[in-house]
């Protein structure tokens, strides 16, 4: 089940830092809401599949559900009720405000994650 994919490893890596500075230095109105929340299902695939010798579509799903979770959490305010309101870096990772554009930037990361690795010559 343990199997370490370097390929994997570092696109999970360019993707974090991708994401790091889309949150530090960029405050526009697309690519900080939208882009970086396409991103994070596909950096969240890349970090499992670095590490666990499973299927795609299982990955695939896992990184979904768990970004969709992420967001139900900001539907009702998690970071507030756990009294994180005031830490940035919980406020960035946890958020605070479901979007339904969110939900759909993380299913069009999904949808790029299928596309991609059911192609002959994709990353192995």
């Amino acid at each position: 089940m343990l199997q370490f994919r370097k390929n994997y490893f570092l696109l999970a890596l360019l993707l974090l830092c991708i994401e790091i500075f889309i949150a530090v230095f960029v405050h526009d109105r697309f690519i900080r809401p939208y882009v970086g929340d396409f991103l994070v299902v596909i950096l969240i695939y890349c970090f499992i599949r670095a590490f666990l010798n499973t299927s795609v579509t299982t990955t695939a799903l896992f990184a979904l559900l768990f970004a969709y979770t992420v967001e139900t959490a900001q539907y009702f305010n998690l970071a507030n009720l756990m009294g994180l309101q005031d830490h940035r870096i919980a406020q960035i990772i946890i958020g605070n405000s479901f979007e339904w554009m969110d939900i759909l930037a993380y299913t069009l990361g999904f949808l790029l994650i299928l596309i991609i690795e059911h192609k002959p010559e994709a990353i192995s």
